[in-house]
């Protein structure tokens, strides 16, 4: 297996609490991997730690041969031309069209003319079936379709890595049919790496080849969807039929409930 994404020994807190202690984990090049786990366990966090927004507080991460961590301004500003980001919300420029905010990474990190940059956006648009929507503007846009706009400008300078934040929340099963397709389409066509953060069971494993399971600042499985459906970690077994009780602990951590509510101030 060749390595794209190469994780060992990682540690990153934030105060007191361990979002991740002493993880390793690998993500495989040209391949779907999925990142799953409760709430609050550090999925998006490893995104922000791969396109090197937050540093880790010990251990490696190195993306396609590059420690992101101990890169200069300059490495990690070429590491990052290699790297699409689908954010959870779209997180699409509100007062430019669709046309534009695909344009806008062209526009700031090449030296294409205007006629090349218009060719490139109309095949990224063609690419999630919205050029005939090139001139809206995000508000007339539906979820799903904004969805869409915005993994075109991700992919826009064809990176080699592309991560996707929670691509499936809030869609409907037609958007999400449609989201599914596109990332597979993509990943086959171009070779991307792709690596996906979602809640979503069925539809991320439905597409992954790789599946990276986290809870407790931990990777509790790494493997084939198979492989997770198949586990008998109770850990494993909560969170894929959603249990409510289990070894995945409802409540934040916090004192005793009595000892709380009798403390006088």
């Amino acid at each position: 297996m060749e390595v794209y994404v190469d994780v060992k020994n990682l540690s990153f807190y934030r105060g007191n609490r361990a979002i991740y202690d002493n993880v390793t984990l690998q993500i495989p090049k040209g391949k779907i991997t999925a990142v799953m786990g409760p709430s609050g366990v550090g999925k998006t966090t490893l995104l922000r730690l791969i396109g090197g927004q937050v540093e880790p507080d010990s251990g490696t991460l190195t993306v396609d041969g590059v420690d992101i961590a101990a890169a200069s301004r300059k490495e990690l500003f070429e590491a990052r031309r290699k790297m699409g980001m689908l954010f959870q919300s779209g997180a699409l420029f509100s007062d430019m069209s669709v046309f534009e905010n695909v344009a806008l990474p062209l526009q700031e990190y090449t030296a294409f003319d205007k006629e090349m940059i218009r060719d490139i956006v109309l095949m990224k648009l063609q690419s999630v079936g919205l050029r005939g929507a090139a001139e809206l503007m995000p508000s007339e846009l539906s979820g799903g379709m904004a969805r869409r706009a915005a993994l075109a400008r991700a992919i826009a300078l064809d990176p080699d890595l592309v991560m996707f934040d929670e691509p499936f929340a809030g869609q409907d099963p037609i958007s999400k049919g449609v989201l599914v397709e596109l990332i597979q389409r993509l990943n086959r066509a171009a070779n991307i790496t792709s690596v996906l953060v979602s809640h979503d069971v069925e539809e991320s494993l439905s597409i992954a080849d790789h599946v990276c399971l986290l809870s407790g600042g931990t990777v509790i499985l790494s493997g084939t969807p198979d492989e997770v459906r198949s586990s008998t970690d109770e850990r494993v077994v909560q969170f894929l039929q959603g249990h409510a009780d289990g070894p995945v602990a409802f409540h934040y951590p916090a004192q005793e409930y009595r000892e709380q509510l009798l403390e006088r101030k």
